[in-house]
């Protein structure tokens, strides 16, 4: 099915509106590199957390949410719902932290958390690493999902979708900066949730589908339909929630879900006007990720199971679609489809809205890495604001470049997402404890980024065959972290002058009493989601006594967050 003129309309002016917010703010944002990416440190937290939760809902989001719920049931989503965690975590905790200590960028933490030659390099390396390498990785799985959609709705071949959103998003992009990103993820935002909710409607009241009764009491559905898995089968239970739960959501580094905070979610914080600001965007962000978002997407995957049964019947239906690129997680454009003209354009500027909010929000916060934590420290420390923004604005052109190549040569969002876990594996834990156990050092958190790597690359090319995924990423937590405590004990620690400063620009002792006080909130917050997120889905599935008792459960740990929330010190 092709766009008509209506659709074609309805995308085009989508596209317009953002590169008119990026010219409109572009003399804003080009004053100085604090403007291009913090905006002046003065933003509001319904702006930054609109932006966060924005940029994590993207064109691949849709694809590895129906790629789950296809292949292992809607108890699958538990590999991305654990994350909850520590999203609270980092917002009851490390929000305000990183607020207090003025950075412009994580990566700059390094050398104010520790001393040396090694906290240097830590930096220099870490910026190329996350900002370059890892970002690459971010951008190609959404420019991959950007591809599915564009040959299943726009009938593009794969170089035409990669060339054509890349200069819109670019452009955009370097002309906008972080003010331009912020101002466009309201709207984005909006759009792209119309269309998910739009998506699902359509979805189950399709003529094969028959509406939520049809749905759900249809034999391809009913087995995939628990939001927990089998607890008598423990190859069910084991890796869907025990792993998730018990070791992924703390060990894990996984861009929008870092321990401790970081990367993107960390340069929202640190553009916050205050404190206090830092903490409601993170939260916001975390409510709305987890307890508004899933189940437009889980509608439309479970509704896709009737439509699309297997992978042949999705080939019949797009004979048009590049055979290499039809896995589960294309079943989801595949189901847009059947959308009517109008709609369709909706949905398809919906998608495109999603793609560009995430693509500009890492190719800034990948420029800002390159030029902050490389240019200026390393290449030119007197360089003058328009030297710098101008290496941020080429930086954003070759990260680009680079993110379309690497996605003519994925074939599935899955693949990159479980490869993105492994690498980080074991990692998680150094980013929490480092604000607060003192004896780690430069040298520790280097070793755990090359052990993780190691031992991930050793498991894709050298590992057993057979061996289930959960396996590796269980055996890379304990190798990477035993490695990196063994190594902290074996070096030096952080000169006491260094960590004084670094203490003090905490709060001095009184952060390790907010701590606990953090947790408490961290653990009541995100009972609340939870309860949301599980009663939603149990009032969809007309089991009212379960969802009567999960709302329950969201209203009271919501009282209870919020009176802990007034324990907790932050600053206005």
């Amino acid at each position: 099915m092709k766009l008509t003129m209506l659709d074609w309309s309805i995308v085009v002016s989508v596209l317009v509106v953002i590169l008119v917010v990026g010219a409109w703010v572009s003399k804003r944002a080009s004053k100085n590199s604090a403007s291009f990416f913090l905006g002046n440190r003065q933003m509001p937290w319904w702006l930054l957390g609109t932006s966060m939760v924005a940029t994590t809902f993207s064109t691949d989001t849709p694809n590895l949410v129906t790629n789950l719920v296809r292949t292992g049931g809607v108890s699958s989503n538990w590999v991305w719902w654990c994350f909850l965690l520590t999203g609270m975590l980092t917002a009851f905790v490390y929000a305000k932290m990183w607020r207090r200590i003025g950075v412009s960028t994580d990566i700059e933490f390094y050398e104010r958390r520790y001393s040396g030659r090694p906290a240097t390099f830590l930096r220099g390396f870490r910026a190329i690493y996350l900002g370059v390498f890892f970002n690459v990785m971010i951008m190609s799985m959404v420019t991959l999902a950007a591809i599915k959609f564009g040959g299943v709705l726009m009938n593009l071949s794969p170089i035409e979708v990669v060339l054509g959103a890349g200069l819109v998003t670019v452009t955009f992009s370097a002309l906008g900066g972080f003010i331009g990103v912020l101002i466009t993820d309201v709207l984005l935002f909006t759009i792209s949730m119309a269309g998910a909710f739009i998506a699902a409607y359509y979805a189950v009241n399709l003529p094969e589908v028959g509406g939520l009764t049809g749905l759900f009491g249809h034999a391809s559905v009913q087995g995939k339909m628990a939001m927990m898995p089998d607890f008598s089968d423990p190859n069910e239970y084991v890796p869907l929630l025990l792993v998730p739960l018990a070791v992924q959501w703390w060990a894990a580094w996984y861009p929008g879900a870092e321990p401790g905070g970081g990367g993107y979610v960390a340069q929202r914080m640190l553009a916050a006007k205050n404190e206090r600001h830092a903490v409601a965007a993170t939260v916001f962000f975390n409510f709305a990720h987890y307890a508004i978002r899933p189940w437009p997407w889980i509608l439309v995957a479970l509704a896709s199971l009737i439509i699309f049964p297997d992978l042949a019947s999705m080939r019949s239906a797009l004979p048009h679609v590049d055979a290499s690129i039809i896995k589960d997680d294309l079943a989801y454009p595949a189901m847009l489809t059947f959308l009517p003209t109008g709609l369709l354009g909706l949905v398809a500027a919906s998608l495109v809205a999603a793609y560009i909010s995430t693509m500009s929000t890492s190719l800034n916060w990948g420029a800002s890495y390159l030029v902050n934590d490389v240019y200026v420290r390393f290449v030119n420390k007197d360089s003058s604001p328009k030297q710098q923004i101008m290496v941020g604005r080429l930086s954003t052109i070759v990260l680009m470049t680079l993110s379309g190549m690497m996605a003519l040569a994925l074939e599935s969002a899955m693949q990159a997402f479980q490869l993105m876990l492994t690498i980080g594996a074991g990692t998680g834990l150094l980013f929490i404890l480092r604000w607060f156990w003192h004896r780690i050092n430069a040298w520790s958190e280097i070793s755990a980024m090359i052990l993780s790597f190691v031992v991930s690359l050793g498991f894709e090319f050298y590992g057993p065959d057979g061996m289930e995924g959960w396996h590796k990423f269980v055996i890379g937590v304990g190798v990477t972290t035993i490695g990196w405590l063994v190594v902290t004990f074996l070096t030096a620690p952080t000169s006491k002058e260094k960590l004084k400063e670094f203490t003090g620009s905490l709060g001095g002792e009184d952060s390790k009493i907010e701590l606990k006080k953090g947790i408490i909130a961290m653990l009541w917050s995100s009972a609340g989601v939870y309860g949301l997120l599980f009663g939603t889905g149990y009032l969809l599935y007309g089991q009212m006594m379960n969802a009567a008792v999960c709302l329950v459960i969201a209203c009271v740990a919501t009282v209870l967050t919020i009176r802990n929330i007034k324990a907790v010190k932050i600053s206005v």
